[in-house]
């Protein structure tokens, strides 16, 4: 018998691994000023691409100011509880009903964090006679979720209607064994490729299939769509979701979540899901500024218009000089590069020293060995010259990585590590 702690002391994970290189600089970095497209990292500034703040709503003074308002009254603490037992207020009430509104459905019901929120709504709509059918490249919080299903589950290829459909005659033919019923997941927007997910497909499945849909749309909530509903309004099949997810952590800037439905599904889910009621109330501070937020996404369309403005002139002019940034059909923005884990770092350290860029750095073994994903996020608030001379460091750090500048830079990072 060993020590529980031998196994994590011996191997620290593929990305754990790398932590004495890594920490404080290419994973948990600090980026520090107000939240706009220009802050502050190890004191020099740089654009910043790697902040969900897609509408700019993050340092508007008109949000900071319902935020202080809202923490001045209440403090952190209001409402103390859990919403069933005494954390209930009419501003919870009007925040769902207000954002129900807005993406269509009969109900809502809000949520402390989407990560825990969408695992227990996973938990709450499946027993263990049903079956999930999801993507496999659904966001970790919707794996971690299937994970406690204990019935049967199936995954169908990313974006794969021909899979999805197999997957569904497998479901189908074990849902008439046990009795249960068949989930599908799907994402809106696929946060790392940017992919919108083949929703208007899907839903064509009905009617061949009996299942019921639940899309997590964090990405898609407030920046697609003509009201900026979501991927479900883009694609015109927002009826057809039966379960619709989104987080106030990116548009809304802001923390917290919601789950929208039929109300006699919303109303057994505020029953049933264990993180919500088990767990203190949203405060005060996050429902008056997501009120505040939400009223700007229905009254403001110029903050979705600039964003995609810039999208459109960041996404086509990688285009233009010849980048892959592969399927995106969203403001999600992926380069993809050849290299290995060390040239990597070496390239992402000249984009942040010397060209004052900074992106997110996406690696094995979240995409395919010998890949380097920069994952770019453009916002509301980056400028054309943001845009022009992220473009021109593009190109020049792409030159150095094909003349294998940071393959010699990264020679001795790679023996260290034994790669």
């Amino acid at each position: 018998m060993r020590d529980l702690f031998d196994r994590i002391i011996e191997n620290k994970g593929p990305l754990g691994k790398w932590a004495s290189q890594a920490e404080g600089y290419f994973v948990f970095p600090k980026l520090e000023g107000p939240i706009s497209n220009r802050m502050k990292f190890h004191g020099k500034e740089v654009i910043t691409w790697s902040v969900n703040d897609y509408l700019g709503l993050a340092n508007l003074p008109e949000v900071k100011k319902v935020d202080g308002d809202a923490a001045y009254e209440h403090g952190s603490a209001y409402p103390m509880g859990a919403r069933m037992m005494s954390g209930h207020t009419d501003y919870h009430e009007q925040l769902e009903q207000e954002l129900a509104d807005f993406v269509n459905k009969e109900a809502s019901y809000l949520l402390n964090f989407g990560y825990q929120g969408i695992m227990s709504a996973i938990d709450a709509l499946v027993s263990k006679d049903d079956i999930i059918v999801y993507d496999v490249d659904c966001h970790a919080c919707i794996i971690d979720g299937v994970r406690l299903h204990v019935g049967k589950r199936f995954t169908f290829k990313h974006n794969d209607v021909e899979s999805l459909e197999k997957n569904l005659e497998r479901a189908t033919k074990m849902a008439q064994e046990t009795g249960g019923g068949i989930l599908v997941i799907s994402e809106g927007v696929f946060g790392m490729r940017g992919e919108q997910g083949k929703l208007k497909e899907i839903v064509a499945l009905k009617e061949k299939f009996k299942f019921r849909l639940l899309v997590d749309d964090a990405h898609g909530f407030g920046t697609l769509g003509k009201t900026g509903a979501g991927a479900g309004e883009e694609q015109g099949v927002q009826d057809d979701i039966d379960v619709y997810f989104a987080t106030f952590a990116k548009s809304m800037a802001g923390i917290g979540a919601f789950l929208a439905a039929d109300k006699e599904i919303i109303d057994y889910l505020k029953y049933n899901l264990r993180s919500q009621m088990f767990a203190k109330s949203l405060p005060m501070i996050y429902v008056k500024g997501a009120l505040k937020r939400l009223d700007m996404l229905r009254t403001m369309p110029e903050l979705k218009a600039k964003l995609w403005e810039n999208v459109d002139a960041l996404q086509n002019g990688l285009k233009e000089r010849g980048f892959d940034i592969g399927t995106t059909s969203s403001c999600v923005t992926p380069v993809y590069l050849n290299g290995s884990i060390p040239e990597a770092m070496a390239l992402v350290k000249d984009l942040r020293e010397n060209y004052g860029i900074f992106c997110s750095i996406v690696v094995y073994p979240v995409i395919p060995k010998g890949l380097i994903l920069l994952r770019m996020i453009p916002t509301a608030t980056h400028t054309m010259q943001d845009i022009v001379e992220t473009l021109d460091a593009f190109s020049a750090i792409r030159d150095r990585l094909q003349n294998g500048t940071y393959k010699r830079l990264s020679a001795a990072v790679a023996a260290a590590m034994g790669e």
